[in-house]
Parts: C-alpha cells; sequence; structure tokens
C-alpha cells in the first residue's frame, strides 16, 4: 500500500488544529512511541499529535484519509501484540489527553468516559459511589479505549464476563472524519447489526473510540480468596472443570507456579504468603455477606481437597489478599526481568483442555531447549504462555520462536481453542489468525474493515 509521506504543510495543518505544543516531529518523539510493552515490533511515526477533543480527532482523520496517510490510534502503549505500534509511519494519534469522567448516572448505573481514562481510575471513581466496573485486566495502567478494542478480559471474566459486555454505547470517529454514535444508555436493542459490539475488539482498525458510555454494577460488599497448593501443576488445573461443574462460580480463578511466585518475590521485593507446594489455583469469592461466600467457597475448598489439593488457604484479611494478588499482578514484569527478549502466546481453549494446552509447553521446553513460563485464567481457559530468548542470539531467537508458536497456535486449533483470548492480534500475531480463521474468515474480516475503511489508513497491517 502507498501512503503520502508527511510534509511541511502536513506538519502546518495538524499545527492548525491541535497547536504547535501537541505537534511532534522527528527526534521530538519519545523512543517508546516505537513500541509497545514487549517491543518486538519498532517504528517510529512521521508525526506524533497529541488530541484533546472529538472535533480534533475528527478534523485529523479527515484530513488523513483525503491525503491518504496512516494514522495510529495509541493510548498508553500496553499492548503485547504491536497493535499501536506506527508500522507505516504516517501520524500518530496519541488520546491519553482525553482523559475525563465525563458523567456517572446512577439511575441508569452507566459511566461515561473519554478514551484516555486509566483503567484504575474508572475502578477507584465508581467504587467510591459503591459501583463496579467488573472487567480487570492485569494492566491497571491501560486506558479504557485499549481495553476496548482489544476486547480485554482479565481475572474476573470468569464470573462477570469481559469489555464488550460492559461497553452500552460509544462515540467514534470514522476513517473518513465524520462523528458517529453507536449504542447508549439502552439495556436491549436489536436494530439492525450491533455495530457498537463490532468497534469492541477492533484494535482501532475500524474506528477511533472518542467516548464510551459503560455499564456499572452494585459493589459487592464482601470478598475472600482462596490460595490452594497442588502437588503439581496438571493436577491444580484438572480440578479447575469440577468446579465450574459445581455450579458454584467463583469471581476468579487463576493459576500459578513456584517459578512465578519465586520471579514475583524477588521483584516485588516481598514475600508470599506459601511456598510449600509447586503449584496453586488462586479463587476470589465476592458478594453481599460473609454467611453468602463461605456457603460458595466451602463446597469448593471439598472439591479441590477431594482431588488432591495439599491445603486450604483462606486470605481473609486485607494485607494478606493484597500481598497474593500483588504478586500476581507482578507475574508478566517479574518474567519479563528474568531474560534478555520474550513474546507471548495469548491462546484461549475450552476450560477442560487448559490442562491438556499446559502439559504440551512443558513438552515444547524440552523438545526446543526454551525457557517456557505460563499463567492464566484457568477459569476461562485464557492462558498467558511466554517464551524466553535468555542468551539466543537474533537468528536463533526468531527460528526458535517461530517454531514453538506455530506448534503452540496448533496445539489450540486441535483443542478447540483460538489464537488470543484477551490481546488481541495486532501486527505479530497475523500469520497465526489466517491460520486460525481460514481464507473465508479472512475475507469477511477485510470485506468489514473495506467497509468501514476504503483506503485503509487508520491502523493499517493490523488483525487482517
Amino acid at each position: 500500500m502507498n501512503y503520502k509521506a508527511i510534509d511541511s504543510q502536513d506538519i502546518e495543518y495538524l499545527i492548525s488544529v491541535c497547536g504547535k505544543g501537541r505537534v511532534f516531529v522527528g527526534e521530538e518523539i519519545n523512543e517508546d512511541f516505537a513500541h509497545d510493552e514487549l517491543g518486538g515490533i519498532e517504528r517510529l511515526p512521521e508525526v506524533m499529535v497529541e488530541a484533546v477533543s472529538t472535533e480534533e480527532v475528527s478534523k485529523i482523520m479527515k484530513y488523513a484519509f483525503d491525503h491518504h496517510i496512516p494514522v495510529t490510534p495509541r493510548g498508553q502503549g500496553t499492548g503485547l501484540v504491536g497493535g499501536s505500534v506506527a508500522i507505516h509511519g504516517g501520524i500518530m494519534l496519541n488520546l491519553t489527553k482525553m482523559n475525563k469522567i465525563l458523567e456517572l448516572d446512577e439511575e441508569n448505573l452507566t459511566l461515561t468516559v473519554e478514551p484516555g481514562v486509566l483503567l484504575m481510575e474508572i475502578s477507584k471513581f465508581v467504587e467510591a459511589h459503591d459501583l463496579f466496573y467488573p472487567p480487570d485486566p492485569g494492566e491497571k495502567s491501560a486506558t479504557i479505549a485499549g481495553n476496548i478494542n482489544t476486547n480485554a478480559g482479565g481475572m474476573r471474566a470468569v464470573k462477570y464476563g469481559v469489555t464488550r459486555d460492559y461497553v452500552r454505547g460509544l462515540e467514534i470517529v470514522l476513517p473518513n472524519g465524520e462523528v458517529m454514535e453507536v449504542g447508549g444508555k439502552i439495556v436491549k436493542n436489536s436494530s439492525g447489526y450491533s455495530l457498537k459490539d463490532m468497534i469492541v475488539g477492533s484494535e482501532g482498525t475500524l474506528a477511533i473510540v472518542t467516548k464510551a458510555v459503560l455499564k456499572l454494577l452494585p459493589l459487592p460488599k464482601k470478598a475472600i480468596s482462596l490460595l490452594i497448593p497442588f502437588p503439581d501443576l496438571a493436577m491444580a488445573i484438572e480440578t479447575v472443570p469440577k468446579i465450574i461443574k459445581s455450579k458454584t462460580i467463583p469471581t476468579a480463578v487463576e493459576f500459578m507456579e513456584s517459578a512465578a511466585i519465586l520471579a514475583a518475590e524477588e521483584f516485588l521485593g516481598m514475600k508470599f504468603p506459601d511456598k510449600s507446594s509447586d503449584a496453586y489455583l488462586l479463587l476470589t469469592f465476592d458478594g453481599n455477606s460473609k454467611e453468602e461466600i463461605e456457603r460458595a467457597y466451602d463446597k469448593v475448598a471439598h472439591i479441590c481437597l477431594d482431588s488432591g489439593a495439599l491445603d486450604v488457604l483462606i486470605s481473609n484479611t486485607q494485607e494478606r489478599q493484597e500481598s497474593i494478588w500483588k504478586a500476581r499482578g507482578a507475574f508478566l514484569e517479574a518474567i519479563k526481568a528474568s531474560t534478555t527478549e520474550m513474546d507471548e502466546c495469548d491462546v484461549v481453549v475450552p476450560r477442560n483442555k487448559v490442562a491438556d494446552f499446559i502439559k504440551y509447553t512443558n513438552e515444547l521446553q524440552s523438545q526446543f531447549q526454551v525457557r517456557i513460563k505460563s499463567f492464566g485464567h484457568a477459569g476461562d481457559g485464557n492462558l498467558h504462555v511466554y517464551v524466553l530468548r535468555d542468551e539466543r542470539t537474533e537468528e536463533e531467537w526468531k527460528k526458535t520462536l517461530g517454531d514453538v508458536f506455530e506448534c503452540m497456535y496448533s496445539r489450540a486449533r486441535e483443542l478447540g481453542g483460538q489464537v488470543s483470548g484477551e490481546h488481541g492480534i495486532g501486527y505479530a500475531k497475523r500469520p497465526f489468525l489466517i491460520e486460525s480463521m481460514g481464507e473465508n474468515g479472512m475475507q469477511l474480516l477485510k470485506n468489514i474493515k473495506l467497509a468501514f475503511d476504503p483506503k485503509n489508513i487508520l491502523n493499517p497491517g493490523k488483525v487482517c
């Protein structure tokens, strides 16, 4: 695809829209904007613009559309698949300054926000009003638009669902600059195709989110976590379908190995409550009374003990719960700090196939003589599997990574899984999506992209 290179006239126009202080060119652009969190793909945009209003976004997109300039929307850059990297140069549209909480509607239980509001800010704000925004991705410093664009899930998805389930309405700017509202504060809607749901998970390739109306719930009054040690990881994961089958649904079901815990301890400089075992399940239960929660976790505790658990440790103090979940939240950074480079396989498989997949990754460690670390959401089948480079040369690393990924994604397909559970496709995972979707599926995706973006200027080279 041939795009127009940025010239002085383009810069002058962008300055006329946003002012000189929010338009950055060349060496003025921080190197951080060349990559996302994992940094496997790097390319600086030709110009980076900080937008502060829907009107500015609209004007920039109309200009880019008329002049055939690629535009890459960007939030905090916490993605893991190169989705916010300007691989074709052009304009990077930084939306982090559009960060206002616009309205809390307690009658309709909705929160209206701009795209740059951080997930942790949303949680803090609504909880102060005894309300609850359930989606809980591990990266709390991500923007809400980033979560919307990847349909992020997180640890509470097993009970509450994912981001798409909590987006009531969106204000979007189309690639040609037109502003449109999809959805709203309404609870039900059978009015034609759901454009709102099409935008959620589209990774900034169809439209730019400039406002979001989020669904809220009443805040559960109590939460208790269980830390359950098992002799080995296979036994721990094989217990999860039994928990789900019992119809006692925890808020979260996470799995972890001792190696990840030790890495998190070292990274954080703090102690984990228990290190007696090689593998753990971490479960959380929430509700409105202690009795309600106790009934739920007592049933699950017996299921785990009958399935070979060594103990059931109840984390019923704030200090203990925080130490456990802080360690869980640090796993990614701890693993990253232990190696020279890494890449992630974010597959999702049926819950009763999680153990099969994890066993397979252990076989791959031996087959390819590479370190593979994993943790994830055992309750919804979303696994985060990290392949570590360590001391391999660039050539050795690319070969090993490609071979291991091909094996893992192939195995996921065999088990009835999909390429990504919540981190998206971006640029890095496109080849594996093509294998998963097939020719007909990819053609449908391309046709949808064409309908929204006939000139292919919005985040080109991503997804399809």
